[in-house]
């Protein structure tokens, strides 16, 4: 069977059935890519050509596995902010609107002395794949950073990312809720947060509530849990002039804004992702 025929076999087998409703022919690209290990100017290179009968059994076992799971999560991987990522079971899938996160620190740390090219010190709380650090690492030469995740798996999970990223050498990985592992103090701190209220997981669609970590989703009752404790924790840890910088929820500027002005914190600017909604805040 020739790749294209195998491209056209696999949209049909996933129409009205991919997780998440995402496109069967984007699944579809992106599980032969992974089975041919290549990119999208290699399979268009390739469409004429034979799959072998081991690349045509992997790719339609992968093909029914996205029928009910996230073409990611079948792959294995995610690209983020150009960075492959691997996924498991006790991490996050990273998503696009988180690298909001990562470019309004860069574009605040490329407004301050030193720029991208500083020696900065950062920590990311909650880091996951790692993916928020190990971006602003690549975009930082200089940069070192601590990652600390509660969940061990998690923390393995970024530590591999980092080592097949080329970027363990600038990392730290510490072990345990928030700020408990960290010793030190920081230029500034980032932490994409669980800001899902519990009672609302359990209604998330289910390529998120089925696969994502519920550890990284449940922010409490009233989804705020973890910004009590950044908001208050922070100041600690950061060095004079240092900043905090999280993600949030589309309706939560208000409340977590809120939060911080009565411990202190001035609140620099709510910032949008690309439809509109507040997802980033920043405070000093």
């Amino acid at each position: 069977m020739r790749v294209q025929d195998a491209l056209k076999k696999a949209v049909e087998t996933l129409l009205g059935s991919t997780a998440a409703g995402d496109d069967p022919q984007l699944v579809a690209r992106l599980l032969m890519k992974d089975c041919l290990k290549t990119d999208s100017a290699g399979l268009i290179a390739r469409s004429h050509d034979a799959l072998s009968e081991h690349e045509q059994v992997r790719f339609f076992e992968q093909v029914e596995l996205a029928r009910m799971t996230p073409v990611f999560r079948v792959i294995g991987k995610r690209n983020f902010h150009g960075l492959d990522l691997s996924l498991n079971i006790a991490t996050l899938e990273p998503r696009d609107d988180t690298e909001i996160l990562v470019e309004t620190v860069l574009a605040r740390l490329k407004s301050l002395p030193g720029g991208a090219s500083a020696p900065w010190h950062f920590a990311d709380l909650g880091t996951g794949t790692g993916a928020v650090a190990l971006a602003l690492l690549s975009e930082l030469p200089h940069a070192q950073a601590a990652l600390t995740d509660l969940s061990t798996d998690a923390l393995g999970m970024a530590r591999a990312n980092a080592e097949q990223n080329g970027l363990a050498e600038r990392c730290r990985f510490l072990q345990g809720s928030w700020f408990a592992p960290l010793e030190e103090t920081y230029d500034f701190i980032v932490s994409n947060p669980p800001y899902i209220a519990s009672k609302m997981v359990d209604g998330l669609d289910s390529s998120v509530k089925d696969h994502d970590p519920r550890l990284a989703l449940d922010g409490g009752m009233d989804g705020l849990d973890a910004y009590r404790v950044l908001v208050c924790g922070a100041r600690t840890y950061l060095k004079p002039h240092g900043f905090l910088a999280l993600e949030i929820g589309y309706d939560q500027a208000d409340p977590v804004r809120a939060l911080a002005q009565a411990a202190g914190w001035t609140c620099e600017g709510v910032y949008h992702d690309l439809a509109g909604r507040d997802r980033v805040l920043v405070l000093l």
